[in-house]
């Protein structure tokens, strides 16, 4: 069954997977979706025992029609491999009754976005040879702090391809922060920007859409493309691991074929929980989508209501990457619940730019239903850290614990105690002074640890936790800063000219 890809706005139909890839953002600003979902035919009980290799050629294969097997399968191989410190890539640990914690931070920079970014470079270049284009690919991003690193990591030195980062300098985390300002390679490029995430993603959409900016880039030889998960060449590879996450299930006698799990997702940008709804879609046996937000509940309101207001106050929390106001792939999911209606979804966008906010009706609010939204505070995201590790000495990162306190939320206000999968989207490590001053009240602590930087705080949380410090906390400990620029959100396309050598 071919996939064609359509965009959100009615701008673009019929595209092929790898020119949706090559393109990151349709031509009217709108994001590619699938045309039609492949059939729900996938035999979850057919990949029991296969590596997670073949699971991610099962599910990616089905969305990617275009891509020949062996042009899948070479992406595939070299994106899951040594870089990921446990051949399982992405394991299941179980904490209490009927819950599993999905860890995808076992990747070259310790967070989710690696199970994506480790593959996007291969499908990325694949897709311009297929399509036979010359110029050079410039990848623009925009980052709350995980994306960032992981999308450096996975383009540097890439041949035919620069990539540009955009973060909050002041919005991320110390580990973050080092983490990309220390990222090596001759294409790459790291700018800190003094708004918020929201102000960098927006900047950057801009420029996707700026046609002028586009000419020059042409003349130059470079033309854009994204590693956001606005990417189809993103959001696929995601379906792939909630599929995982049930086989292993299935293989350990948790869930029989068929029975329903329910899924629970810390969420700021859409994307992660999308790809969970479109692994439903084409089949996975889902009972609920939870959507964890931190205090910046924007998504938690709108499923409770059915507005989207963005018009409130930013909240930098102890889960940064979680502090967004501006969720874009949601705009996938409003596309489906009007229907694929492209005109509505374009006014619907056009509101929320212009104004701040849109409104859906209560017909389309019951087509929701898959999804439900709660929220977490951060002193009870503390909470949450400090419980687990008392009950299971099992250490999980704030995001992860925003997520975990809502499925607690969730489980006492419905009984609802089928088998849970919570997606564990950072390793602590990554976020050592939250995750330790979360542990006081249940672990005695040395006197001194106000005074302590990142990297003495992952010392001591390796002692706690049992777990050695992370290669990539380790490799930047003493790394030099590369990158210093930090620009104002005007003036992020000065920057990418100057990155590029282009005058303006």
């Amino acid at each position: 069954m071919e996939i064609l890809y359509r965009s959100t706005r009615g701008g673009e139909t019929g595209v092929p997977a790898s020119k949706a890839i090559l393109n990151g953002l349709a031509s009217d600003s709108g994001l590619y979706v699938p045309e039609n979902m492949p059939n729900p035919d996938v035999q979850f009980k057919d990949l029991v025992g296969k590596p997670y290799t073949e699971v991610a050629y099962e599910v990616m294969s089905r969305f990617l029609t275009d891509f020949t097997e062996d042009e899948l399968r070479n992406c595939i191989k070299n994106a899951y491999d040594e870089k990921f410190d446990t051949p399982e890539i992405a394991p299941l640990r179980k904490t209490g009754e009927n819950t599993y914690f999905l860890e995808l931070f076992h990747g070259a920079t310790i967070a989710f976005k690696d199970m994506a970014l480790s593959i996007l470079p291969h499908l990325l270049t694949t897709a311009a040879k297929k399509n036979k284009v010359t110029d050079e690919i410039v990848i623009l991003t925009a980052t709350s702090g995980d994306t960032g690193k992981a999308a450096l990591a996975g383009f540097a030195d890439v041949p035919g391809t620069k990539i540009v980062v955009f973060y909050p300098k002041y919005g991320v985390s110390p580990v973050q922060e080092k983490q990309m300002v220390t990222q090596k390679g001759s294409n790459t490029c790291v700018v800190g920007i003094t708004g918020n995430f929201d102000d960098a993603q927006t900047a950057v959409k801009k420029m996707f859409a700026d046609h002028a900016m586009a000419e020059k880039l042409s003349e130059a030889g470079f033309r854009f493309s994204s590693a956001n998960s606005i990417n189809i060449g993103r959001l696929v590879p995601q379906i792939a691991y909630y599929v995982w996450a049930y086989v292993k299930l299935l293989e350990n006698g948790t869930v029989s074929d068929g029975e329903k799990i329910n899924i629970v997702v810390p969420t700021g940008n859409f994307g992660n929980i999308l790809a969970a709804y479109y692994a439903k879609e084409i089949g996975l046996p889902v009972h609920k989508l939870i959507c964890a937000s931190n205090e910046n509940k924007v998504l938690y309101d709108f499923f409770r209501t059915g507005k989207y207001d963005r018009r409130r106050e930013f909240i930098l929390t102890s889960s940064p990457s979680m502090d967004i106001l501006i969720s874009s792939n949601l705009e996938r999911l409003i596309y489906s619940i009007l229907g694929n209606d492209a005109e509505a979804c374009a006014e619907k966008m056009k509101s929320l730019r212009e104004e701040g906010y849109y409104e859906i009706t209560e017909e389309q609010k019951e087509k929701l239903s898959d999804f439900c939204g709660y929220f977490c505070d951060m002193e009870n995201t503390k909470k949450a850290i400090a419980s687990l590790y008392s009950k299971e000495k099992y250490v999980i990162d704030t995001h992860t614990a925003v997520a975990a306190d809502v499925y607690g939320r969730y489980r006492a206000e419905t009984g609802d105690d089928r088998p849970a999968v919570i997606a564990s989207t950072a390793s602590p490590f990554k976020f050592t002074r939250s995750v330790i001053e979360a542990l006081e009240s249940v672990r005695e602590m040395p006197g001194d640890i106000a005074n302590m930087d990142d990297f003495d705080l992952a010392d001591l949380l390796s002692e706690i936790s049992g777990v050695p410090v992370p290669g990539a906390v380790e490799e930047i400990r003493t790394a030099p800063i590369l990158h210093k620029k930090v620009v104002d959100a005007g003036d992020m396309p000065q920057a990418v000219y100057d990155f590029l050598g282009i005058q303006k």
